[in-house]
């Protein structure tokens, strides 16, 4: 079993070339920001996350999260490197200054998640939703509620958790059934059931912040009619001092197929006279503001995807390095030789590194969209990254997390029956990335989203927008003079294409047939975050080719040579896909819907 090393080389490199982080500084809030700021950063997070977390990754999957009557007990070591995850400050890294973060762009955040992540999935769950609960009460939280709970939420002294799935109400949160009444001093009492709750009860912190979804008496039927509140696990005093213990209650926890040890619980609401909650913004306004907790968390969804791929690419490569079998096809050794040597394991491989490479760099630029669109001092530039970043999270989220899945399967292969064998570590990796494409929204739900939301509601404009900017790069890999940007520009110009094929499609059938615009929207979003991300290794192969031309020291080198050998590996393999999922989305809708449901 492989030891986890953080890729904070490959970070940085995106960092510099396609999040152009050196420009951060001129943004106002942004002014102390710089490669070198991110850099120490990043190795600091490394040596965190590979020396404190990591260990603990394969021993906790064995021995997993327990539950006796209402407390659950978290895997041995986690609460120890908890404990030094606050006290480094990690959970407020880039959360505001005024209420105690470091105010770091999301860019850097993103980066330690990533690492986090890939050092150990289930440990990394809890403060992913701290932070998404952070980012709604900074939304819509009254000056009371924020000052209450965020200074000890972002410091990780306290956990958050998001409350919206029920028994009866997956995805379709209009079902929702938990009730709120609201009592004479201002606070609420709320009843009932919630499901699938990420660390809803947790040994790690002194509180838990439970944000829910619930409704008030009379308020809309549907969505229009959901509220959103804080509901501690302990109430908290004026002072900010914890008090009695909430009626809120964990009565069992989920055994599941991978990220064992994430307490996933059942949380029962008002059995005793009532939770109290507190209004978070207005009545009947809660699912806009659990959308931003859910946006935050789609977005750290995807990197937790990239993340298990670079950990099972990691351990696929060191396998392969070391197990001997067969003779080279090519006849260069007469003995047996270490299974990298052969072309199909090296196809396999280069297909985990290419894909994985990819969606980092898809993941970073969009966070650098991000925080261009909260801190950029134009008007207009942050309007345009606003909808680059927007168009670009159902694709960090669902092409990521659907790639973990592929990278991760691979990753078994290359071990052969050893990879089928539990104490490789390589089998943890497939079961715990199988739950990204379905937590925080399948990969459906994504894809509703990229073709309802920001495909036909604006025409397919944004879409087109974003493909005009990939032919500037296709220009600008042509006009580069080497054979690989030339190559590449003639397989990204032929992926763009497809893309705006599949978009005319998707658009030209919005009015009158929205099944079939509809029938094509996984395919499109796979199509889509393809494209996007094979853009960016695009713009990697020319940064690595200028500062390769530019005589770039020795020491990075042989990165940047390996930078541009993997964007010709994504331009021969992986952005040619693009043309099966166009004729999947334009000729395949009537297919998708011919069968009668009767037929089944």
């Amino acid at each position: 079993m492989s030891t986890y090393q953080a890729p904070v080389r490959d970070m940085l490199f995106d960092m510099e070339h396609l999040a152009r982080i050196n420009d951060f500084a001129q943004w106002p809030g942004f002014e102390d920001v710089s490669l070198e700021t991110a850099q120490a950063v990043l190795e600091e997070s490394a040596r965190f996350s590979s020396e404190v977390v990591a260990p603990l990754n394969h021993p906790a999957d064995k021995a997993p999260a327990t539950l006796a009557g209402d407390v659950v007990t978290t895997s041995p070591g986690f609460k120890e490197a908890f404990r030094q995850y606050v006290a480094g400050g990690w959970q407020g890294l880039q959360h505001p200054v005024e209420f105690g973060g470091q105010g770091l762009p999301k860019t850097i955040g993103a980066a330690c998640g990533e690492m986090l992540s890939a050092a150990n999935l289930s440990f990394a769950l809890c403060p992913l939703l701290t932070s998404g609960a952070v980012e709604a009460l900074l939304l819509a939280g009254s000056p009371k509620l924020k000052a209450r709970y965020l200074p000890r939420m972002i410091s990780g002294q306290w956990a958050g958790t998001m409350n919206l799935t029920e028994p009866q109400a997956g995805s379709d949160l209009a079902l929702v059934r938990t009730r709120a009444e609201k009592q004479s001093d201002g606070a609420y009492k709320l009843f009932g059931t919630k499901i699938f709750i990420t660390y809803g009860e947790h040994d790690l912190a002194e509180n838990i912040v439970h944000l829910v979804l619930a409704r008030v008496a009379g308020a809309p039927e549907g969505v229009k009619g959901i509220s959103l509140f804080v509901v501690p696990k302990f109430l908290v005093g004026e002072d900010g001092s914890l008090g009695a213990r909430n009626d809120v209650h964990c009565v069992s926890i989920e055994h599941k197929l991978g990220i064992k040890a994430s307490p996933t619980a059942v949380l029962q609401f008002g059995d005793n006279g009532g939770a109290v909650g507190y209004l978070v913004g207005e009545e009947n306004h809660g699912l806009e503001y659990m959308f931003v907790m859910m946006n935050a968390a789609r977005y750290g969804v995807g990197v937790q995807g990239i993340a298990l791929a670079e950990r099972a690419y990691q351990q696929a490569v060191a396998y392969a390095r070391e197990r001997v079998q067969s003779r080279p096809v090519d006849g260069s050794s007469k003995a047996a030789v270490a299974i990298i040597h052969h072309p199909d394991v090296r196809r396999m491989l280069m297909t985990m590194r290419a894909l994985t490479e990819g969606c980092r760099a898809l993941a970073i630029a969009a966070a650098a969209a991000s925080d261009a669109m909260h801190n950029h001092p134009d008007t207009g530039v942050r309007q345009q990254m606003q909808m680059f970043y927007e168009f670009a999270v159902p694709l960090v989220k669902g092409y990521s997390t659907e790639m973990s899945v592929e990278v991760a399967s691979l990753g078994v292969q290359v071990h052969g029956g050893m990879g089928f064998i539990e104490e490789t570590g390589a089998a943890q990796h497939y079961r715990d990335a199988r739950i990204l494409p379905i937590y925080e929204g399948t990969t459906g739900i994504q894809a509703s989203d990229l073709v309802g939301r920001k495909t036909l509601r604006t025409g397919g404009l944004l879409g087109r927008a974003i493909a005009a900017q990939i032919a500037a790069t296709e220009q600008k890999l042509a006009a580069a003079g080497s054979a690989h940007a030339g190559m590449f520009a003639q397989r990204l110009g032929q992926a763009r294409q497809a893309f705006l094929d599949a978009t005319d499609f998707i658009t030209g059938q919005g009015m009158s047939n929205l099944n079939a615009a509809f029938a094509g929207s996984v395919p499109y979003l796979m199509l889509s975050g393809n494209l996007l991300a094979g853009w960016q290794m695009g713009r990697a192969l020319l940064a690595a080719e200028r500062a390769l031309a530019a005589g770039q020291d020795s020491v990075d080198a042989p990165f940047m040579r390996a930078k541009i050998a993997t964007a010709r590996f994504y331009a021969d393999h992986i952005l040619p896909r693009t043309a099966g999922l166009r004729e999947a989305v334009v000729h395949g809708a009537d297919s998708v819907m011919a069968l009668p449901v009767e037929a089944f």
